[in-house]
């Protein structure tokens, strides 16, 4: 402050002609000592005693008061003076609270709130990945106050503190003692304080006696740029921290005036010389023996202390600045030119709106302005402890946070190594759970904070693909997860493929019934003249024939890709050939009936059911089949449909029936001329020929109607692809029961038997047989 002024004062461009003075008064860190003072310059009286009569009416004579460091100290003295309107600024009291101008309408400070560094140390510990912390802070308005700021800011970024703890230096050790405990019994390894240093001293004093190392400690500017705290630090419990710091500053020609300090020059150094140099003055009331005289002249260039290294030069600069802004608005209220204007009666409101609109720019070319709120630009660089192999600390400026800047944009790291504790150069891990890789989410623990949690691996079908998501995603229907549930991979379409064993399998047998149908009907055409297959209408054997190939080849329409065309086919398909291929057996079984009824005397009845009659019965039972289809078409046909139910992690491609009841109306009818059929044949069955062909269709109609009875609920039950096998088998068997039943012995005896190929045979009588 004095260099200021004294610069102040012999500049011809600043206040010319008018000197500045100043009154230095200690508050010794107290309070109430703090609000005596800022009465006495505020009523412009010395400091008297507290007995003394002197009345308290003068004007101040003080246009600015410069201080405090503490900030409850300066809340004290802000309240007492903001009635007054004195300006007040101040080079260290960092609390948000100040900038509240209700309470405190003329305090004003040339260093940033805590309001900045508190988000900014956030930002900090969000930077390193560290979520999981303690917190430490000295019990007054800097402490809560910044504390209260960062836990709020912390919570937003998703930082979780452990514990948080005050302490004050008048605490007793009990409290200090569970303060360790607390430290002790914690799992984080970060602790983020808002200490100023004094109690930083009693905490790791207390932590060193306990052995409780290796902690990463997250400082402020109280205490992470002092070079005294290193100092202090004998047992390197701070080694590696890192913190935000006043921005480094040089005020050319300051290091020279402190060092060309002289004990002459003011009384205010008198004890000090004493102290550096352990020495006394002639005059002076020192007690200590055996000390040499002072002589004033003392070399302070050749003392190395905190003194002499400048490292508060940050601080100084912002006294420096207070002083000049005061300065330049007096400057500006004495419309100060090449002289100024004496006769302007000086008060203090308008000294102080004066100070805070001031905009001026120091020699070191920085400008310096406050905000609404009396503050500065918040600015900060970001300082690590890194130790030096003769055990000094280093105080080595790794990034910069500038407020000012949008948020992603305020931190600046450089590329610089970082130093951390115990000397490492990994980044220590502080979390109270991993983090969750893609393919979880995170669950919260009962309980605990939210930082504290479980990772849970997604459901079937759900993914996650970021780190530490709190949800797994549900794929779309076409997708499924993959087995680390951290992407979607499309589905596997599944359809019965002429590629795949069973698919083949049932294309050789269709085949295979195929080959052998056109086989019987090479060996009917070969023997075409012949009794056996003159005696049971030739016609109806051919079309049966006929009718057992379409049915074989429809079982092909089943199989590969479903389609539209194919979806309508297959199902229409196979319900006409079988209508046509059940028609052609029931006109044989009603030929056996009606031939052993013209057998009768007197009967006539094989004219009304003669080979016309047949062919027409078989066309009318068919067409009832394709009208059925033709509605089944028209109304709701069947269609291709991707079945996502039946399997998770496949595509079942197949046909949808359109409408159920067009469905069960074919089955329902091929099932209703099956049973007639049966019936009829059964009753036929004893006939006493030589060759009933009644029995054998009785056979097949049988064979037919228990594998379609237990068609029904194994189609039902089978899953996918299977349901279509399912169905493909039922017409083969059904196929293969009637070719082999019917048309089998007949091929014996043509082939094997001819003996018995004759008229006479097949037209002979037998004992009726029990079935």
């Amino acid at each position: 402050m004095l260099f200021a002024i004294e610069e102040i004062n012999n500049s011809t461009n600043l206040l010319p002609g008018i000197s500045l003075g100043y009154k230095i008064y200690d508050s010794c860190a107290s309070i109430s000592r703090s609000v005596k003072v800022a009465l006495a310059l505020a009523n412009g009286n010395e400091l008297v005693s507290a007995l003394s009569e002197a009345p308290c009416t003068r004007s101040a004579q003080v246009q600015a008061i410069m201080g405090e460091t503490f900030s409850s100290l300066s809340m004290a003295i802000a309240t007492v003076i903001g009635p007054f309107h004195i300006p007040m600024i101040s080079h260290l009291a960092s609390c948000a609270c100040l900038s509240d101008k209700t309470r405190y309408p003329s305090f004003l400070r040339t260093i940033p709130s805590d309001y900045y560094q508190s988000r900014a140390l956030a930002q900090l510990v969000k930077h390193f990945g560290w979520t999981w912390v303690g917190a430490i802070r000295t019990n007054d308005d800097y402490g809560n106050n910044g504390m209260a700021t960062f836990t709020e800011t912390a919570q937003q970024l998703g930082i979780c503190l452990e514990y948080s703890v005050s302490v004050f230096r008048t605490d007793p050790p009990d409290k200090i003692q569970k303060i360790v405990d607390i430290i002790k019994a914690s799992t984080s390894k970060v602790i983020v304080t808002f200490l100023s240093t004094t109690e930083l001293y009693v905490i790791i004093d207390q932590l060193f006696l306990h052995n409780l190392t290796g902690y990463q400690w997250v400082g402020t500017e109280a205490w992470i740029f002092d070079s005294q705290t290193a100092a202090m630090d004998r047992h390197h419990i701070l080694d590696g921290a890192i913190g935000l710091s006043i921005p480094k500053a040089h005020v050319s020609g300051m290091r020279e005036f402190m060092l060309d300090v002289k004990a002459s020059r003011n009384k205010l150094f008198t004890k000090f010389w004493e102290k550096l140099f352990n020495c006394k003055f002639k005059q002076s009331k020192s007690s200590a023996v055996n000390q040499s005289e002072c002589t004033g002249h003392e070399d302070v260039t050749g003392v190395q202390n905190s003194f002499t290294d400048m490292s508060l030069m940050p601080i100084f600069y912002n006294i420096y600045k207070g002083v000049y802004a005061a300065a330049h608005a007096l400057h500006g209220i004495l419309s100060c030119n090449k002289t100024c204007n004496n006769k302007v009666q000086l008060d203090s409101f308008t000294i102080l709106q004066n100070i805070r609109n001031i905009r001026f720019k120091t020699k070191e070319g920085d400008e310096v302005y406050f905000h609404e709120n009396g503050d500065p630009a918040a600015k900060y660089e970001i300082i690590n402890w890194q130790p030096t192999k003769n055990g000094i600390v280093d105080f080595v400026t790794v990034g910069l946070h500038d407020a000012s800047l949008p948020a992603d944009e305020q931190l600046n790291l450089q590329n610089k190594s970082l130093i951390w504790a115990q000397n490492s150069q990994q980044v220590p891990l502080s979390v109270c759970s991993e983090k969750c890789p893609p393919g979880t989410r995170k669950v919260l623990q009962k309980g605990k904070p939210v930082c504290c949690y479980d990772c849970l691996r997604c459901a079937d079908g759900e993914i996650s693909n970021i780190t530490d998501s709190i949800t797994c995603v549900r794929c779309d229907p076409e997708f499924w997860s993959n087995e680390r549930r951290d992407a979607c991979v499309k589905k596997e379409a599944e359809f019965l493929s002429y590629e795949e064993i069973m698919g083949a399998l049932l294309t050789a047998a269709s085949l295979s019934g195929t080959f052998m149908t056109a086989v019987v009907a090479f060996i009917f055409f070969r023997y075409r003249q012949t009794p056996i297959v003159r005696v049971n209408n030739s016609e109806l054997s051919f079309l049966l024939l006929f009718s057992l190939a379409l049915c074989f080849l429809c079982s092909l329409t089943f199989i590969g890709r479903p389609s539209e065309w194919s979806c309508m086919l297959r199902h229409t398909a196979f319900g006409i050939t079988f209508v046509l291929c059940i028609s052609c057996v029931l006109g044989k079984t009603i030929v056996v009936l009606m031939a052993f009824r013209a057998t009768l005397p007197g009967s006539n009845v094989m004219k009304w059911f003669g080979p016309a009659q047949q062919k027409l019965s078989v066309l009318g039972f068919t067409l009832i089949q394709v009208v059925i289809c033709i509605l089944w078409l028209t109304i709701s046909p069947p269609f291709p449909f991707k079945n996502f139910k039946t399997f998770n992690d496949k595509i079942i491609l197949e046909c949808a029936l359109g409408s159920a009841v067009g469905f069960w109306a074919v089955l329902g009818y091929i099932g209703l001329l099956a049973m007639l059929c049966f019936i009829l044949a059964f009753l036929a069955r004893k006939l006493p020929d030589n060759f009933n062909e009644a029995t054998f269709i009785t056979f097949s109609m049988l064979i037919f109607c228990a594998v379609w009875i237990t068609f029904i609920p194994a189609y039902v039950s089978s899953p996918g692809k299977f349901s279509v096998a399912v169905e493909i088998f039922a017409i083969l068997a059904s196929s293969f029961g009637l070719l082999i039943c019917i048309f089998i012995p007949k091929c014996y005896i043509i082939l094997l038997k001819p003996e018995r190929n004759t008229k006479k045979n097949m037209m002979g009588k037998v004992p009726p047989k029990s079935f």
